[in-house]
């Protein structure tokens, strides 16, 4: 009897050593689809004569220990010698993962041992930032909104402002599962306005080394903010208030200009003549003292008419003219000619 349990124990130790010299590394591997997948089977037992690849329990690739790597079925399915590890070293590649892949890679070791791994492959989708830059008050509530699309598994959605991570409490994410088990997660930001900055919204999944982040850039006019060496100048308001002040010299130039254009129209002959009517009319309207209508206009007058009337002005400009001298005595006195100049 003692003979019987000391040959179990010897067999049990043969076994765990064994199966200690063989190892799959890593244990769990995850990947973005579309990328490689690289295991690494590695045995110091020298007995070994077959290798062979499983995924998901069905054999995938076979490797001789005297030949090497077996022609596949399956092109996307290889393995190349490994110069790193001691003894015998395989590293079977998984080239263009696709998501059908994901499940348990096995190295089994023909008569020997075998070793299974997890397998896990990711889908990267994007991400933005609804609508464009913003402009706000100091004080006022501001909200953005983020959309991840396509992402698989659900991603983590984070906000940035001014690269400080936001707290949770301050926005919220729904999300929702699409076809071929894809996720699509929204996400809403609301904070209040104190000082320009960068908003940013990432989306990341654990086999994607730098989320994918996506920004837009926060104005606040009307302020005034010094913080070491970071200083926002108002400068929204004082463009504005510049530009109608602007608008209203130009609008002021243009008139004037106008005006100095209109005037400048008028030849010097109608200048002289528009004074020389002025002037007559003026005068007849003295000599007659107001019978005779300065105001009047006929509608469309013709040239007899204005001939006519032409001539009624210079005789009433010569009647004018010679008033002083009829009211002169004939033989002026000295006194006469220093009272009235005309009479001379």
């Amino acid at each position: 009897m003692d003979i019987f349990f000391l040959l179990m124990l010897l067999l049990s130790c043969r076994i765990q050593a064994v199966r200690a010299q063989m190892k799959l590394s890593p244990g769990t591997l995850t990947v973005l689809r579309g990328e490689e997948a690289r295991l690494t089977c590695s045995t110091s037992n020298t007995h070994w004569t077959v290798m062979v690849w499983l995924l998901n329990g069905t054999a995938v690739l076979t490797i001789s220990k005297e030949i090497g790597v077996l022609p596949s079925i399956n092109p996307n399915m290889t393995a190349e010698k490994s110069r790193v590890s001691q003894g015998d070293s395989w590293v079977f590649v998984m080239k263009n993962t696709q998501r059908h892949n994901q499940g348990q890679v096995t190295c089994d070791l023909q008569g020997i041992d075998r070793k299974t791994a997890s397998l896990f492959v990711q889908e990267k989708g994007s991400v933005r930032v609804i609508g464009e830059d913003k402009l706000a008050f100091k004080g006022q509530l501001v909200l953005f909104e983020c959309q991840a699309a396509r992402w698989y598994p659900q991603p983590t959605l984070q906000w940035q402002v001014n690269d400080k991570k936001m707290s949770q409490g301050e926005y919220n994410i729904s999300s929702e599962e699409s076809g071929k088990s894809l996720f699509n997660v929204t996400s809403n930001l609301s904070f209040t306005a104190a000082k320009s900055s960068n908003v940013e919204c990432l989306a990341s999944v654990s086999a994607l080394p730098t989320p994918l982040k996506s920004s837009v850039r926060l104005t606040v006019v009307a302020e005034v903010v010094q913080e070491g060496d970071d200083c926002t100048v108002p400068v929204a308001v004082t463009a504005s208030i510049s530009a109608v002040v602007l608008l209203l010299l130009l609008c002021i130039c243009t008139v004037l200009w106008y005006r100095q254009r209109t005037q400048a129209k008028l030849s010097p002959q109608e200048t002289i003549r528009f004074d020389q009517s002025v002037s007559g009319r003026r005068l007849v309207a003295e000599a007659t003292r107001g019978t005779f209508n300065l105001g009047y206009s006929s509608e469309g007058p013709t040239d007899a008419v204005y001939n006519e009337l032409s001539m009624e002005t210079r005789r009433q400009e010569d009647f004018v003219s010679l008033s002083p001298l009829m009211s002169c005595p004939p033989a002026a006195s000295l006194y006469t000619v220093r009272t009235n100049p005309r009479c001379a």
